[in-house]
């Protein structure tokens, strides 16, 4: 642990693991040209992608303890080499036009590396931003968020210049040497360090004899599994994914069906939301500094409610694409705001572990969105009952953030008294 170390330059670290990673939102452009090259099924194709999801949400919750023991740098780099692996293997098995061993290598051993990365660095940089968490996790996600922009024009013009392997082996190369140079400086402050800022702020507020709010409590992941706020935190997690990731499934096609506009102009909607997913991370994860974790998830559910219920009676492309945006940023927002949160609600204990464990709600929203907007769709040739079911759920999710509400401030008043 190195107290010379700059903490900026470790959210950059952060940013250029999470950047390499969140590549795999880009995952879209490679199905039409594998189904047109290899004539493998696109629901095949995609299979790899909800395999890469699922592994990525349950590693991280299996491996949270590991990455606690181990360091931010020495998982970044396992990280670096399962994900670059799962990248060139990838490629591999495209070579050798084996679905399975594509499957293996992108959706298994890619899905491992997803999970370790995406927790390495989170945990790291709360502990260097204890004065600005929401900033500091909002800027680990953003490179989440924002990979796919990245990859996906990149990958695009690989593909047409060199062929679809060697795509996969100049990215799994490109991938290893970010990670490893992310993982190579990345490291957690010493015990109780805090900025120069913070510290002339405890003062000023020992001065003024104000009250200050810290962590809710200190609780290692075991114990964190045993309160009711654990299961409200994972319930509006997983409703949040559910939510925006059923309309990435399904955005382009989705909006030519109900506003009739044509395939390229949805094309350029579903580019846009993913700068709205990125933005959603910096921008809300700042804002909840300042408005509070609880009240930012409220807000998410009021505005997702509003519009998924406005949603299927919108013909006008810009006026439905604003409405995705929205939405966008409060599934990115989600993600972002989430370490902060657990932070907030359990303390920084081993808050690498218990992100692992909320992050379950990823893998199982990553298998429900799709399938249920799929299996809706495919059986009523329709949009609409898509979007009641998950006006329903979004409505279950705002009970939920209210409950939490409610639940932080009864936790509150009996430590006052206890305190008292």
């Amino acid at each position: 642990m190195q107290a010379n170390k700059n903490r900026w330059l470790i959210a950059v670290s952060a940013i250029a693991i999470h950047l390499s990673i969140g590549s795999v939102y880009a995952y879209s452009v490679y199905q039409n040209p594998l189904n047109e090259s290899l004539g493998w099924d696109i629901g095949a194709v995609t299979f790899a992608f909800t395999t890469a999801i699922f592994f990525l949400g349950m590693s991280a919750a299996f491996l949270g303890k590991f990455v606690e023991r181990n360091g931010p740098s020495k998982s970044a780099m396992i990280s670096a080499v399962l994900f670059g692996t799962g990248t060139l293997g990838a490629g591999f098995g495209i070579q050798m036009e084996s679905l399975p061993l594509f499957i293996l290598f992108y959706g298994v051993i890619g899905g491992v590396g997803l999970g370790i990365g995406y927790i390495s660095p989170v945990s790291t940089l709360v502990k260097w931003f204890p004065d600005r968490r929401g900033l500091a996790t909002g800027m680990a996600v953003l490179g989440f968020g924002a990979g796919s922009l990245i990859t996906s024009p990149v990958a695009e013009s690989l593909m047409g210049m060199i062929s679809i392997p060697a795509t996969f082996y100049t990215l799994g190369v490109a991938y290893l040497i970010l990670m490893f140079a992310g993982a190579s400086y990345i490291a957690p402050p010493p015990e109780g360090w805090e900025p120069a800022s913070m510290k002339k702020q405890e003062q000023k507020k020992k001065e003024k004899k104000k009250d200050t709010q810290g962590d809710l409590a200190q609780l290692n992941a075991r114990q964190s599994l045993k309160t009711f706020r654990f299961y409200l935190l994972w319930g509006m997690m997983f409703i949040n994914i559910s939510a925006g990731i059923m309309l990435l499934a399904v955005a382009s096609n989705m909006t030519q069906a109900i506003t009739g506009t044509s395939s390229a102009a949805a094309a350029t909607i579903v580019g846009i939301m993913g700068f709205f997913n990125g933005f959603g991370r910096i921008g809300w994860a700042s804002a909840s500094d300042y408005i509070g974790r609880t009240n930012t998830y409220m807000i998410f559910f009021a505005l997702q409610l509003g519009a998924f219920i406005l949603l299927p009676f919108t013909t006008n492309e810009i006026f439905f694409a604003i409405l995705l945006f929205i939405i966008m940023t409060c599934y990115g927002g989600g993600f972002a705001c989430l370490p902060a949160y657990i932070g907030d609600l359990f303390g920084t204990k081993q808050l690498g572990a218990i992100h692992g464990y909320t992050l379950t709600a990823w893998a199982m929203a990553g298998v429900f969105g799709p399938m249920a907007v799929s299996t809706i769709v495919g059986a009523t040739a329709d949009y609409t009952d898509a979007f009641v079911l998950f006006i329903f759920l979004l409505a279950i999710a705002l009970v939920m953030a209210i409950l939490m509400h409610f639940n932080i401030k009864r936790i509150r008043n009996q430590q006052q008294v206890t305190s008292g």
